[in-house]
This record gives C-alpha cells, structure tokens and sequence, in this order.
C-alpha cells in the first residue's frame, strides 16, 4: 500500500518547547471511501460543523479493513461493501482537548453492493447525517486536507481500476476479454 505522512500545525506552549506539557494520544482508524454509481458518500457531522469520511477506531485483535468495513457500516448504515483496494495509510497529527495526537489511518475503496441499509447505533444515528455526492463535489466538502487527499487517491486508483481488463468467460467456456465500462 501507499502512504502519507500530514502534519498540521501546533501551537508552542509559553515555554518556547514545542508540546513540553502536552499529553500524547496514539490510535490507529480504518476507513472506507464507498462508491455508487460515480457518487461517495460522505458523513455531515453538525455539532462539529465537520464534513468527513466514515472512519474508526481499530479493535484489539482487529485488523484495519475489517474496522474500516464495521466502522463504515455502522457510520453510514450500508454494510453490502466490495472491497476494491487498499488505498494506503497516512499518520495526521493534531491537537485536541490539550493532546497532542497521532492518528495511524489506514484506508480502503470499497463498492457498494446493495441499498440495504442496516440499523444504525443510536450514537451514530445522532451523530452523523449520510450523504451521496458526485467526485468532485465531495472532494470540496469534505473538511480536512487530509480526507480530501485520500479522496484523490480512491479517484486514481478507481480510474486505474476502471480502465484495466478484466477476464470474463467466452461464450466457448474459453476464458475471452471484457472491460470494465
């Protein structure tokens, strides 16, 4: 997979030592990019005015992609996912709440299979409002740089996907050359 590295910028505290009295929070996500028909959606978070991707917290003994698939069903509702690649890791560090934090991401393309929508927790139903949006349009309303450079990336890599032949089956039971449209 690829990857990234952000860094955004900190305050220094009084005493001239950048994060001399700062705790430290480590954590690691995973996190879905979810296509339908040319659209991602997207999760409109109002109390923090944030537009975002869904994404979490990896579980002890959890692997990335699987809490980025139970993370992004239990945000968006839509747990019919096809994974269609890895899209890299990128680490983003931020302050929060009087922390310093360094967050691992991991993220991955996924394609919606169906429209079945599962229940929701009620926390996620309180917190976050889903959203389908075209490309483009998502790209300038996520909130973060961050997210809107793994956006980019999902675009390439779903271009590349989209352009690459696929095997398909002959009407002769002889493996013939099908592409993707």
């Amino acid at each position: 997979m690829g990857g990234w590295f952000v860094s955004g910028d900190a305050a220094r505290p009084a005493s001239g030592h950048r994060y001399a009295s700062v705790a430290r929070l480590r954590y690691v996500t995973g996190g879905g990019v979810v296509l339908c028909m040319d659209q991602v959606i997207l999760l409109d978070r109002p109390s923090r005015q944030e537009i975002r991707l869904p994404k979490g917290h990896v579980e002890p003994g959890e692997e990335p992609e699987a809490a980025a698939r139970r993370e992004t069903a239990e945000e968006t509702g839509f747990a019919d996912l096809h994974l269609l690649a890895g899209l890299g890791v990128q680490t983003v560090k931020f302050d929060y709440r009087n922390k310093r934090v360094h967050r691992t991401e991991h993220w991955f393309l996924y394609q919606l299979g169906s429209a079945f929508r599962q229940g929701r927790p009620p926390e996620d139903e309180r917190q976050f409002r889903t959203m389908w949006r075209p490309w483009e349009q998502a790209r300038d309303l996520l909130t973060f740089e961050a997210e809107r450079r793994v956006l980019a990336e999902a675009a390439s890599v779903w271009c590349k996907l989209r352009a690459r032949p696929v095997r398909a089956e002959g009407t002769s039971g002889r493996p013939g050359r099908a592409y993707r449209r």
